[in-house]
C-alpha cells in the first residue's frame, strides 16, 4: 500500500514540475493523511464510518485529471476541484445506492480503461529521462534504467510469492535506483535539504480556485472511486463476515467524502478503498481492524518525518517511469477486467465502448479539436476523459436504460 500511497504524489508532482521541497513536503503530508483517512473509515459513529478492515489510500485513477487539471487551471484548480468532490462525496452518499445504477461495468470499466491508457505516454516520456526535449532524452543509460526497472517487476511478480510479490513495483523501484546509485544517477540533496520534523500546513500550495470543468472531472473519478470502494466493502464484509448494507455503505462513503475534503485542505489528494487490503486480509486470516488501527498510526508518524518523503525523491526519472509504466497499464488491464463483465454479444455495448474510448483517447491527444467552440464548451471538450464518462454514461442510458441487462450492470 505504501508503494502505491507514494506513487501517486510522486507522480503528479513530477508532471507538474514541483521543486524538491514541495515534494517533500507532498509525499509526507500525503502519508500522513492515508493514515488520518484510515482512522475515519475504521471509526464507526452515527455520521461515518464503515468499520471493516480497510486502508485508505490515494486512488491511482486520480492521477492523470490532476496533471491536467494543474497543467491548465494551476495548482489551486487541483485542490479547488478535490474540496468540491468531496463535499459531493458526502452529499451523495445517502442516494448513491440508488445512482449507482448509473455506473455498471460498461460505464467504470471504459472510464478506467481510458484513464490508464492516457497516462501511458506520461510513463513513456519519464523512461527517457523527463523532458522529450531535453538533449539527453533517450540516452542509453535512462532506457538501461527504465527496462531494469521493468524487468525487476516482472520477475518479482512472476517468480516472487506472497509478501515479495505484492509490492513488485516498490522491489522495482528500489532495485532501479540501486543500479542508478552505482551508475552515479542519485542525488541525495533532497534528503539532506528536509527537516527531521514538520506540521501539515493547511492550503501549503495556496488558495484553492474553483473552476467548473476541473470540478465536474474530479466529481467523476469520485463516483468512480465510490463504485470501486463498494466492491472493496462487499468483499471485506463477506471476508469478515460483516452484514454491510445501505446504512453501512452510506458511512463508508462519507467517511471517504471527508478523506477527500481533507485532502484538499492540506493539499494532498482523492482517498480510496485499497483493493489490496482484500487480498491481505484473506491472505492473513486476520480479520480484526487492531493491526489496521497500528497501520494507521504508523502512516501518520511516518509523515511527520520529512526525510522519509524525501527518501522517494531520490528515484531518478527513467527508474520511476519504468515503474509508471507498469502501474498505468495495470490501471488500463483492470479497466479491461470490468469490461469482461460486459456482454459483448449486445452490438450496442461494443458501440457505447467503441465510441467513449474514442473520444477519451482522441479528444485528449488532440484537444484544439473544439477551439473554434465558445469557451463553455471547451472546458469539457478539452478533457477526454471527461468526454468520454459523459458518453458512456448518456449513451448506456439512452441504449440500455437504467436496468440494461444482468450482466451490464452487475458490480
Amino acid at each position: 500500500m505504501y508503494a502505491g500511497a507514494v506513487a501517486v504524489p510522486l507522480l503528479i508532482g513530477t508532471g507538474l514540475n514541483f521543486t524538491s521541497e514541495q515534494m517533500t513536503y507532498l509525499i509526507s503530508i500525503d502519508i500522513f493523511m492515508c493514515g488520518i483517512a484510515t482512522l475515519l473509515q475504521l471509526t464507526v459513529n452515527k455520521f461515518f464510518g464503515i468499520g471493516l478492515p480497510v486502508v485508505l489510500g490515494c486512488a491511482i485513477q486520480a492521477v492523470a485529471p490532476l496533471i491536467m487539471i494543474g497543467s491548465d487551471k494551476g495548482v489551486g484548480a487541483i485542490y479547488g476541484s478535490i474540496i468540491a468532490s468531496g463535499v459531493f462525496v458526502v452529499l451523495v452518499s445517502g442516494i448513491f445506492s440508488k445512482i449507482k445504477k448509473l455506473f455498471p461495468p460498461l460505464v467504470t470499466g471504459t472510464v478506467i480503461t481510458v484513464i490508464g491508457l492516457t497516462l501511458i505516454p506520461v510513463a513513456v516520456e519519464k523512461m527517457g529521462g523527463g523532458l522529450a526535449s531535453a538533449p539527453d532524452f533517450g540516452d542509453g543509460t535512462n532506457l538501461l534504467l527504465a527496462f531494469v526497472t521493468i524487468g525487476l517487476i516482472i520477475v518479482v511478480q512472476v517468480w516472487g510469492r506472497g509478501f515479495i510479490k505484492s509490492i513488485a513495483v516498490l522491489v522495482g523501484l528500489v532495485g532501479g535506483t540501486i543500479l542508478s546509485a552505482l551508475l552515479g544517477q542519485v542525488n541525495l540533496a533532497p534528503v539532506g535539504e528536509a527537516t527531521w520534523f514538520h506540521f501539515p500546513q493547511p492550503f501549503y500550495f495556496g488558495t484553492p480556485t474553483f473552476d467548473i470543468s476541473s470540478i465536474v472531472l474530479m466529481i467523476i473519478i469520485s463516483i468512480v472511486s465510490m463504485v470501486e470502494s463498494t466492491g472493496v466493502y462487499f468483499a471485506l464484509g463477506d471476508i469478515t463476515g460483516k452484514h454491510v448494507g445501505e446504512e453501512e455503505l452510506k458511512k463508508g462513503y462519507r467517511a471517504e467524502g471527508l478523506a477527500v475534503v481533507l485532502g484538499g485542505i492540506f493539499n494532498t489528494f482523492p482517498y480510496t478503498g485499497f483493493s489490496q487490503n482484500v487480498g491481505l486480509v484473506q491472505l492473513s486470516g486476520i480479520k480484526t481492524r487492531r493491526p489496521i488501527y497500528y497501520s494507521a498510526f504508523f502512516l501518520i508518524a511516518l509523515g511527520l518525518l520529512p526525510k522519509v518523503g524525501a527518501v522517494a525523491q531520490i528515484i531518478p526519472e527513467p527508474v520511476l517511469g519504468g515503474g509508471m509504466l507498469v502501474m498505468f497499464g495495470m490501471v488500463a488491464v483492470q479497466g479491461m477486467r470490468m469490461l469482461s463483465k460486459v456482454d459483448y454479444n449486445n452490438d450496442k455495448n461494443l458501440l457505447i465502448i467503441a465510441i467513449s474510448i474514442g473520444f477519451g483517447l482522441g479528444f485528449n491527444m488532440i484537444p484544439t479539436l473544439f477551439q473554434q467552440m465558445p469557451e463553455t464548451v471547451r472546458m469539457f471538450t478539452g478533457n477526454g476523459i471527461v468526454m468520454s464518462s459523459l458518453t458512456a454514461i448518456i449513451l448506456n442510458l439512452l441504449f440500455n436504460g437504467l436496468k440494461g441487462d444482468e450482466q451490464n450492470n452487475e458490480l
